[in-house]
């Protein structure tokens, strides 16, 4: 099969780079690891998205997560049409904040309360700000290859961009911030202990993915969350999840509903917006009566609780809510995914390992199993690229990184499954 033009596509990058750096507005889109060019797309149905050449292509990013149910689901499609004519934004509070905030509660047991901000990276900035104003410590514990944006404390070790990058350590973090920060080995509890015990009384909280998807998709081993879990209540520390990729696409309530672990604070994005900008932290009561204008710790924002993100995601988690079997549905065919692409890379003269919990799955070109950002960084990135680069020849959309999770729509039917490893077979 000849490679589809992308003349348009490098036409607009160029221009791109005239007025974004590097032309594109988040790192991960720069197609840095995989080499070329970003491809710019304009339309977007069910599984597929179309670029800017009018090339089709079967979409395992999803907007890197929220379109749990496919592009242009038409109830929130309906939805946001219907709240546009009213109004895009107000600055002072809506029925809506209330009404998803309530739905949060309804589907994730142990949150109590939620307050609605812009993005992820805010959710866990704020969240790592009301621990410590909440505890009265400094220090904060993350994992090496998990990403929780890009707020100073969180690039020490950071993975999704700035792990593609190989830029983990940020310029303009300042010393002060990355001293406070302390980066343990994700799946290893003896990393964490060794930090809380060298550290005492000093940490407020640690914060990770439950399920890694910054550097690939990489489950917690057995004892992992529990162990976190156990340490936390232990020393006094606080224990966030980060959930902003796994919040309700893993289960209603999320990894931590799925695994069992119940952590103190909790970050959201993604589904909650249902593809429109969005992130919450919420958790038990008696910390958020340290948020402000309740308590002392201050965190704002003017476009929280946008109407517009607001209905998008009620109608999405309405819908999840309302229809269990989605969960099932794509778990099969995460699972099918799974099975099918391990047989028929099997055949070819290649070490791999494919990683998968739920509906996020990611295939790592390396001998040992990938367990860790150091067992992540190992793979073959110039099998990934050529991997990469065949598959969206084939009209395959993979996200353009060794180092990021693949995630499964609703959408994506038998017919993609087939086409996908029919252009696998040909790698």
């Amino acid at each position: 099969m000849s490679a589809p033009n992308y003349s348009r596509s490098q036409q607009l990058f160029e221009r791109a780079a005239k007025s974004i750096p590097g032309g594109v507005n988040s790192p991960v889109r720069a197609f840095k690891s995989v080499g070329g060019h970003p491809i710019f797309f304009k339309e977007a149905k069910g599984a597929y998205i179309i670029d800017e050449d009018g090339n089709r292509y079967i979409d395992y990013i999803n907007s890197w997560g929220p379109m749990i149910l496919g592009h242009g689901k038409q109830e929130v499609v309906d939805a946001v049409k219907a709240q546009a004519d009213r109004a895009f934004s107000f600055g002072a509070p809506t029925e809506l904040e209330i009404e998803v905030a309530e739905k949060i509660r309804e589907m994730v047991p142990f949150v109590d309360i939620v307050r609605m901000v812009n993005s992820g990276t805010e959710a866990c900035m704020s969240a790592i700000r009301l621990a410590r104003g909440f505890t009265g410590k400094n220090k904060i514990i993350k994992f090496a290859g998990c990403y929780h944006g890009h707020a100073d404390s969180f690039l020490i070790q950071a993975g999704s961009g700035a792990l593609t990058l190989g830029e983990p350590n940020s310029p303009g973090v300042t010393e002060g911030t990355a001293k406070d920060t302390l980066t343990a080995q994700f799946n290893n509890l003896h990393s964490v202990e060794t930090l809380v015990e060298n550290n005492k009384e000093q940490i407020a909280a640690i914060i990770v993915e439950p399920v890694a998807g910054n550097m690939g998709c990489i489950p917690p081993e057995a004892e992992f969350l529990g162990g976190l879990r156990s340490i936390c209540d232990r020393e006094g520390i606080l224990l966030i999840f980060d959930e902003v990729m796994t919040g309700f696409r893993l289960s209603p309530a999320g990894a931590a509903g799925r695994l069992g672990i119940v952590p103190d604070l909790v970050t959201y994005g993604k589904v909650i917006g249902g593809g429109m900008p969005v992130g919450a932290f919420g958790g038990k009561r008696e910390i958020f009566e340290y948020l402000a204008p309740n308590g002392p710790v201050y965190q704002a924002g003017t476009l929280s609780g946008n109407p517009l993100a607001m209905v998008s995601g009620l109608q999405t988690l309405t819908y999840l809510h309302n229809h269990p079997e989605v969960y099932k549905n794509i778990d099969e065919t995460t699972a099918k995914l799974h099975q099918e692409i391990e047989s028929i890379l099997l055949k070819k003269d290649r070490p791999f390992q494919i990683n998968r919990l739920g509906s996020m799955i990611s295939v790592h070109f390396c001998e040992n199993p990938v367990t860790n950002f150091e067992s992540a960084t190992s793979g073959n990135n110039d099998t990934f690229k050529a991997f990469f680069h065949h598959l969206l020849n084939e009209g395959i959309y993979l996200p353009p990184s060794a180092y990021e999770s693949w995630f499964i729509s609703d959408a994506i039917s038998a017919l993609e499954i087939e086409k996908t490893l029919e252009a696998i077979s040909k790698f």
